[in-house]
């Protein structure tokens, strides 16, 4: 890694199958359950798309770059006007198990880049907290854990 540039790295292991947890991510309806709160479609390769965060009042639009069945899932939305990519692998593991990591990328080291690896390293290990709650035990961690940001 560039020490010019910043790079945010997280994983967690979901006790599910990989199928099953891919679904989870490219799945609007399943997603709403635990990330956004609608989407204008499935994450399909090459397709654009829009979010809705239950938080916030303003669009998300996503760009959906290469998708790999029950691999790999990548995309590009924005931050600080600088396009960003962001790519979720899933790795079958053991007893049905799934490791999924995620990557997002990049940033200037610079005090706007560093403000952007803090919020996004805790949004990413909140979004796999999220996803192993609703996949695993059915619950929706997110709701309402971030009213308090609503204006």
């Amino acid at each position: 890694m560039k020490t010019d540039e910043l790079i945010i790295k997280v994983a967690m292991q979901i006790q599910k199958p990989i199928s099953e947890v891919f679904e989870a991510i490219v799945d609007p309806k399943k997603m709403s359950h635990y990330f956004i709160s609608e989407s204008t479609g499935i994450m399909e390769e090459g397709k654009n798309i829009v979010w809705k965060f239950p938080e916030f009042d303003s669009d998300c639009p996503v760009r959906i770059g290469k998708i790999e069945k029950n691999k790999y899932i990548s995309y590009y939305w924005m931050m600080e006007n600088i396009e960003l990519l962001v790519e979720i692998t899933l790795t079958e593991k053991e007893y049905h198990n799934t490791l999924v990591s995620i990557t997002e990328k990049s940033m200037p080291n610079n005090e706007a880049g560093l403000k952007w690896l803090s919020g996004n390293s805790f949004g990413w290990s909140n979004f796999l907290s999220c996803l192993k709650a609703y996949l695993e035990y059915g619950i929706n961690l997110r709701k309402g854990a971030f009213d308090f940001m609503k204006p």
